[in-house]
């Protein structure tokens, strides 16, 4: 009996232990400020008084001479077909995950949830209830060892208050921007913020066999103090598109 008052007694100091041991990202490095929910900003450098000399994603992305004209006619076709008020079946149209670098930066009015815990970041995209893990401090595999998803592998480690994370294995059927890419692909990102509630999502995107040079993007975002995540399933839009991938959704044009 004697032994059971005095564990019980030592189990906050003891609780406290360990929670100091295992400590935390916030912890170890600084309350980086990166935690919590952030909407995506459509203003340039979400800041005016701190906008770098980066570019936006609405630059053309640098596709070697081959695949550039395939992407541009593209995009030709899918203005006609707006403008007819027939928009092209996407990824989306099919209720399918953006997978990266999209979900990052593609969630338009969804926001986004960044946790932090120990050994581990997660982020949550409201949009499609989109999960991904960055592990911290863990070495990258190899392709042959990961299993190509929407989201890849991401491993990632603090330099200072940034956040820096190495992203590969996105299957070849995840699309941004509907730029192609290979297995090879691999994305680069530096997470921070620039002021109080400016985060910042520079995105290194490398891909040699299609882009003739790295493709930068910065993704700015505005933070949400009061919001609380929802619920988002995708369910009402398999009826819009056929097994071609053609629309069958109208949209009156304005």
């Amino acid at each position: 009996m004697r032994n059971r008052r005095i564990a019980r007694a030592l189990w906050p100091a003891v609780c406290a232990g360990l929670l100091l041991s295992a400590g935390s990202p916030a912890q170890d490095h600084g309350d980086p400020g990166i935690g919590g929910t952030w909407t995506i900003s459509f203003a340039a450098g979400g800041n005016p008084d701190a906008t770098p000399d980066t570019r936006t994603p609405s630059d053309a992305p640098p596709l070697r001479a081959e695949y550039l004209e395939f992407w541009q006619e593209r995009q030709r076709l899918a203005i006609e077909a707006d403008e007819r008020g027939e928009p092209l079946a996407t990824s989306s149209t099919f209720c399918l995950p953006q997978g990266m670098p999209a979900m990052m930066g593609g969630g338009g009015p969804f926001p986004m949830e960044i946790l932090l815990s120990p050994g581990q970041v997660t982020i949550v995209q409201e949009a499609y209830t989109q999960i991904r893990r960055i592990y911290l401090d863990t070495p990258q595999v190899t392709l042959d060892d990961i299993e190509p998803g929407f989201y890849g592998r991401s491993v990632g480690r603090w330099e200072g208050d940034t956040l820096v994370v190495d992203t590969i294995g996105v299957k070849e059927s995840v699309r941004y921007r509907d730029v192609p890419h290979t297995l090879d692909m691999r994305i680069t990102e530096r997470i921070h913020r620039v002021e109080p509630d400016v985060l910042w999502d520079e995105v290194t995107i490398e891909d040699p066999e299609i882009l003739q040079e790295p493709w930068e993007v910065t993704f700015v975002f505005n933070r949400l103090p009061e919001y609380e995540m929802m619920e988002y399933v995708c369910e009402d839009n398999r009826e819009y598109a056929d097994e071609t991938g053609a629309t069958r959704l109208r949209i009156e044009p304005r």
